[in-house]
């Protein structure tokens, strides 16, 4: 009776040591991907970024879909796609190891056609954690912060203000009261100069 209460407690044990190392913290990449809920002003942290074809820049995806990556084949991975990403119709065998092989399919950029990754059809039991993701090859994509802007148009400095109605009628009624004032410094001058002629 002692022995099961043991193997019991180990297997408790080994299952929370389990959960502990295997579980990943979603506000750490919720907080990443989506922000805190504090704004944070004048913050370092990227903004969302968007995934295009290297070829013919169009869109294939965001990090709001974003899964992860795989280091070891130089890929990342998205839960979603946009329309501009096609499925291959030929199924082809890839095997990430000797005893893992997997059937795929390419995924292809509508606009240039290219191969730009891959999505898994068929895998063993360990690796079906890989299917139904899209998995895109780093060399295929390139990706734009947003936000990451910096030029920024004369009229949308902090010194320009916009023409509007308003503004408009405000700088007209000044430029007449000073082209009054001008007028009346000129005709008093021209007084000043023929009374000195004279």
């Amino acid at each position: 009776m002692a022995s099961t209460e043991t193997s019991s407690t180990r297997r408790d044990e080994h299952w929370n040591k389990t959960i502990e190392l295997s579980s990943l913290d979603s506000t750490v990449v919720e907080e990443r991907l989506f922000g805190s809920g504090e704004e944070k002003h004048g913050s370092d942290d990227d903004g969302p970024v968007v995934f295009f074809c290297t070829q013919c820049k169009l869109t294939v995806g965001d990090s709001l879909s974003w899964d992860g990556t795989e280091e070891d084949l130089n890929q990342i991975k998205l839960k979603r796609v946009t329309d501009n990403v096609i499925k291959g119709k030929e199924t082809r065998l890839f095997e990430p190891s000797k005893q893992s092989p997997c059937l795929i399919v390419d995924l292809i950029c509508r606009g240039c056609q290219s191969v730009i990754g891959m999505l898994y059809t068929s895998t063993p039991k360990d690796l079906d954690h890989k299917r139904f993701t899209f998995y895109f090859n780093v060399a295929s994509i390139e990706s734009y912060v947003l936000g990451s802007a910096s030029q920024v148009c004369a009229a949308e400095g902090a010194k320009e203000q916009l023409v509007t109605l308003e503004y408009r009628c405000i700088v007209e009624e000044q430029l007449t009261e000073m082209k009054m004032l001008v007028m009346s410094m000129a005709h008093r001058l021209e007084e000043i100069e023929g009374s000195l002629r004279d």
